[in-house]
């Protein structure tokens, strides 16, 4: 039985209880409306074409099942201790990953954003649950490396992960080569065939999960790249995943967008985002309020070359961890406070005790059970990856 069959068969069993029951809601200040046409995007999907066919036809791609049919990681069971309002399901990774100091989990996103319900919520046969980390150079050091993990979450498969490096490529189409990306990966929004990644700073990056390129696992760990003849590593990794474009931010009026968190929205067919901030006091954050923004896509399942907003809102609150938007509502996690805020136009605002170190969010459609908000923690030893049904958090 897979794990998040024994998760709700214990639910109904009982031995989570006291997990679900809602939680208290508390009035809180709500968003304002901002002018959504001061915030634009402007899309490349084919930054690094030339380069990027040169790697495919050099290395060969691996199909999102064979990725997971080479899974190499098990996941785990969440510790009967851990306790949130509306608890449906879940996981931890194994136990070097869940303690691993030198890697954090940040975003979170899963095939049923990629394709609905529309065949399980299964992207090349699998439903699958992914996550981005970055990586820092020791555990005191600076960020130096972004990857995702890819979980199956599939009764058909086995509790399985696979660990993919995210990589730019560089060089020429005759001297293709590839190079770390060392950014936050604060969220992750999957949509179609292509993965987005926050860049703080400028916006998003994209990949194509049909381009997943073979590498050689030998080397040392510090190996990365190009080395000799046709043979490239990845700090050990089998997998890497190539950047095929870029999304860039812009905003007319006010400090540029921090693209702390982003997710999918499928009912307007879009991509929220929102910013970590403080009220005062941050060295290392803004001290303003942040924002919260919604670029739609075009009828092609991307972005246009040029996209404007279409929603724009200042917050009231900090420490924004997390952002999910579904069928005009909106989720915000506040890491900081240990809180998710839920709002809709024209109502008032609630707030909801949360969990610790939250990080992303991410809408989970379904049509024969209720509607989920999968979320995760970042923190060394307490990296509970979980799903909470979403009516109890206000959005019924």
């Amino acid at each position: 039985m897979s794990l998040h069959r024994l998760a709700k068969a214990a639910l109904a069993a009982g031995v989570l209880a006291g997990l679900v029951a809602t939680p208290a809601a508390a009035a809180a200040a709500a968003p304002a409306t901002l002018p959504a046409g001061q915030y634009t995007l402007t899309a490349n999907y084919n930054q690094f074409d030339a380069v990027n066919s040169a790697l495919v036809s050099t290395l060969g791609t691996a199909a999102v099942h064979t990725v997971m049919e080479n899974a190499n990681h098990d996941r785990t069971a969440l510790p009967s201790s851990f306790s949130v309002a509306g608890l449906s399901t879940g996981f931890r990774f194994d136990s070097g990953d869940n303690s691993d100091c030198t890697n954090y989990p940040q975003g979170i996103t899963t095939s049923r954003d990629a394709v609905g319900t529309a065949n399980g919520g299964n992207y090349d046969g699998h439903q699958l649950i992914a996550v981005s980390w970055y990586s820092k150079d020791g555990c005191d050091g600076d960020q130096s490396r972004s990857r995702i993990t890819l979980v199956d979450w599939d009764a058909d498969y086995p509790n399985a992960y696979r660990k993919i490096l995210l990589v730019e490529p560089t060089g020429t189409a005759d001297a293709p080569d590839f190079k770390d990306i060392p950014i936050h990966a604060g969220g992750m929004s999957w949509y179609g065939d292509y993965l987005y990644v926050a860049d703080t700073g400028k916006g998003m990056r994209v990949f194509d999960m049909r381009k997943i390129l073979k590498t050689n696992s030998g080397g040392t760990a510090d190996q990365i790249g190009h080395q000799s003849g046709t043979t490239y590593y990845a700090h050990n990794y089998a997998y890497v995943l190539p950047q095929v474009g870029s999304i860039a931010s812009k905003t007319t009026s006010g400090t540029n967008l921090a693209w702390s968190s982003i997710s999918l929205d499928r009912v307007s067919k879009s991509i929220v985002m929102t910013e970590y901030t403080c009220a005062s006091g941050c060295t290392d954050y803004p001290n303003r309020a942040p924002r919260a923004i919604r670029y739609p896509f075009a009828s092609t399942g991307t972005f246009a070359a040029t996209t404007t907003a279409s929603q724009a809102l200042q917050l009231p609150w900090y420490k924004l961890n997390g952002v999910a938007s579904h069928n005009g509502r909106w989720w915000f996690n506040s890491s900081g406070s240990k809180q998710l805020y839920y709002w809709k136009p024209a109502a008032a605002a609630q707030t909801f005790s949360w969990v610790g170190s939250g990080e992303s969010l991410s809408y989970w459609e379904d049509d024969t059970s209720a509607d989920l908000l999968w979320s995760l923690q970042e923190g060394a030893g307490n990296r509970n990856v979980f799903a909470v049904t979403q009516a109890t958090y206000g959005g019924g």
